[in-house]
């Protein structure tokens, strides 16, 4: 009886490895499009920063005539749009969409290809903004409010580009965040219940809806002014049936969602290192998650916070203050539970609990300078004023930078094998937080008490506002500074860093069970999750199946 002949696989050899920037540039894997992002915010992290050095160069000492008010102008509207659009956003969902799909045990996202085009038109956005330096850049400010926005003020192409950039980069943080959205929602490992999802991967989820909400609402504002400003449309014309106050309303619940959206995930990389590094849960994980999302709802109902001088109904100035009030619960709830996580004592004190109690502190002066905002009397005096400034700095500073850098030293071993130089690392965290500190602290005393105009390009001498804006540009020298050296320890640290097991720090969360780096299929095999806690509950297993004494009820990092 003959045999059937098997099937024969010949090959004439290994095909050859594509360059590394091909690959990155082709590839769908979520952990590939979150270095991307991460990479690239931190790349115009330096920009923001060198723009802001630039600008306070030029407020350093009354009448100077470093810069021209045009030059100023484009300064400052670059400025704006590549701290939030560029680095604060990117960043949080450069985190979320790398780390996310790890801690809930996915192999993947549930719409790579979805995720892929959102990087590739955040990129696109972003080399068009860039691009306009080329020609005229923006200078209608931060938040370009009509009717300065309309031809007639600015008839060059400089609000057309911002307006095509600042959209392409929306669209494709909204398509990042559909495919996060539904990530979280369908590939959860068996077992992960929405009681025993990670900090993280619920701030995953709340970002992503909340930027489904805010995202589209840029969207159309950006739609109705580039119509206004070439085909004649009277959306926000003003003396055309168009209503200016309404770009203010729309715009600034983009910005107050994003703002919200920063500060949360800032809070769940903190809850994710403060309790690694003390061994032991949050005292009330549900309060908390229920907290964060209360944060991002009730913090964008606030978006009129930032109109209170405009010509609004009394109501809803009044409604503005009592929506931001009522921030302060869950707000408050969270950083009980922060505090309360550690107060028992840490393990060794390393970079990344540094950063993130830098971050609490950073917060907490910028929260609660932000309340004070709030209040409609005291709105009237403090906006406008570089007490506005100095408030929003900190908390996007303790946010964006101290928390997002917490983030990166935290996820660095996972996302390369090795760990960030140490030294370095507490170098550039007392620069990074004196140079805030001392950057932005003088600006509560120039608004507040001398009523220094915020977004102005010079002052006067006599004013009483010399003194402090020198020591403001000093800090803004050694903030700039610690970032640049934050990055050269990233850098250097990639290749050549202390290696790392693929559990440095003794997590408790599923991304720690995968090898450092990743591959890309995330997970060989994985477990049933029976607690929020399943990397503690493997080593309990092991060490019964191994017949040694189950970890106690706190254990402690082993980094």
């Amino acid at each position: 009886m003959s045999q059937r002949p098997h099937p024969e696989l010949v090959v004439d050899g290994y095909p050859s490895r594509r360059p590394r920037w091909v690959e990155l540039a082709t590839s769908a894997d979520h952990k590939d499009l979150g270095r991307i992002l991460v990479t690239g915010s931190l790349g115009f992290l330096v920009l923001a920063a060198l723009q802001l050095l630039l600008m306070r160069l030029q407020l350093a000492i009354p009448e100077n005539s470093f810069l021209s008010p045009v030059t100023f102008n484009r300064l400052l509207s670059s400025y704006g749009t590549t701290a939030v659009f560029l680095f604060a956003l990117p960043l949080a969902f450069g985190f979320l969409y790398y780390v996310a799909p790890l801690q809930i045990g996915a192999r993947g996202t549930a719409l790579p290809r979805v995720g892929q085009t959102g990087v590739a038109l955040w990129v696109a956005g972003a080399a068009v903004l860039y691009a306009t330096f080329l020609f005229t850049p923006s200078e209608a400010g931060i938040n370009p409010l009509a009717p300065l926005t309309e031809a007639a003020y600015t008839a060059d192409n400089g609000v057309n580009a911002w307006i095509t950039g600042t959209g392409l980069a929306t669209l494709g943080l909204v398509l990042l965040a559909i495919d996060l959205a539904t990530t979280v929602r369908n590939l959860r490992a068996p077992g992960m219940a929405w009681r025993r999802l990670p900090v993280f991967s619920w701030v995953a989820a709340v970002a992503s809806w909340l930027m489904l909400f805010i995202g589209p609402v840029l969207l159309a504002a950006l739609t109705m002014l580039m119509l206004d400003r070439n085909y004649d449309a009277f959306f926000f014309t003003d003396g055309g049936g168009g209503a200016p106050l309404l770009w203010q309303h729309l715009s600034w619940i983009f910005f107050a969602g994003a703002y919200m959206l920063v500060v949360i995930f800032a809070f769940g990389a903190i809850a994710e290192v403060f309790s690694t590094f003390a061994g032991r849960p949050l005292p009330s994980r549900a309060v908390t998650m229920a907290s964060l999302a209360a944060i991002a709802v009730i913090g964008t109902l606030a978006w009129m916070q930032n109109m209170l001088t405009s010509p609004i109904g009394i109501g809803w100035m009044y409604f503005a203050m009592l929506m931001s009030l009522a921030l302060v619960v869950p707000v408050g709830l969270v950083f009980y539970n922060l505090i309360g996580t550690v107060s028992g004592g840490v393990g060794p004190s390393r970079a990344p609990l540094l950063y993130a109690a830098g971050a609490v502190f950073a917060l907490s002066v910028g929260l609660a300078a932000e309340l004070s905002h709030s209040l409609v009397g005291a709105a009237w005096n403090l906006k406008g004023t570089t007490d506005s400034t100095a408030a929003t700095h900190f908390a996007l500073g303790g946010g964006a930078l101290l928390g997002g850098l917490a983030a990166l030293h935290y996820w660095f071993p996972k996302m390369t094998g090795r760990t960030m130089g140490e030294a370095m690392a507490r170098i550039s965290f007392w620069a990074i937080l004196v140079g805030l500190v001392v950057t932005f602290a003088p600006l509560f005393v120039t608004g507040a008490g001398e009523g220094q105009v915020i977004d102005a390009y010079k002052y006067y001498a006599g004013e009483g506002m010399s003194g402090w804006n020198l020591v403001s540009t000093i800090g803004s020298l050694l903030l700039l500074l610690g970032i640049v050296l934050a990055l050269l320890n990233a850098i250097f640290s990639r290749t050549g860093g202390p290696r790392a097991g693929h559990d440095p720090w003794g997590g408790e969360t599923l991304e720690w069970l995968a090898l450092s780096p990743p591959d890309p299929h995330n997970f060989d095999v994985l477990p049933d999750v029976r607690s929020a806690r399943p990397l503690r509950d493997i080593r309990a297993a092991v060490a019964k199946r191994e017949g040694r004494a189950e970890p106690a009820g706190e254990s402690r990092p082993v980094g």
